[in-house]
């Protein structure tokens, strides 16, 4: 899979414009997952360490991103929205910090998938990592809905 990580990065600030606001950059996207990327500052809080919120943001935005190329690759377009989501903050952030999103399991991707090409609709659950200077940081699970777009949309 050959992904330009520009245009991706592009795409999420125009559409999403809070992940320009955070500075997110993407640093890897394949198959097996995405990562991005976001600078301590303009995520700081009072106490000179990243904002609970901003980590949430980027890891939500992780895994959108990984359901958005991939079904963008499969040409199934999709309105793609978090239904509920659960975050660990393990450590405080001080630096800049990663969120690696893994693909789900493949009969999970395919579940998906085939209930997306079925009924228009389809749900994944994808988990996601934080880490900061080689730290695991935090933690992420998120539930997100899958709706196929008519051509019309």
């Amino acid at each position: 899979m050959d992904i330009n990580h520009t245009t991706v990065e592009q795409y999420l600030h125009e559409q999403i414009p809070l992940s320009k606001a955070i500075d997110v950059s993407v640093i890897s996207i394949s198959e097996s997952g995405v990562i991005l990327s976001a600078p301590l500052f303009p995520n700081i809080n009072h106490r000179s360490t990243v904002f609970g919120g901003s980590m949430s943001a980027v890891a939500i935005l992780a895994a959108w991103t990984f359901i958005h190329v991939q079904l963008q690759t499969l040409s199934i377009p999709c309105r793609i929205v978090i239904q509920n989501n659960h975050v660990e903050y393990l450590k405080p952030i001080q630096a800049t910090f990663q969120a690696h999103c893994a693909a789900p399991p493949q009969q999970e991707w395919e579940r998906l998938i085939k209930a997306v090409s079925k009924r228009g609709k389809g749900r994944v659950i994808l988990n996601v990592e934080i880490y900061s200077e080689g730290l695991l940081v935090g933690k992420f699970q998120g539930q997100y809905v899958a709706l196929k777009l008519e051509e019309a949309d």
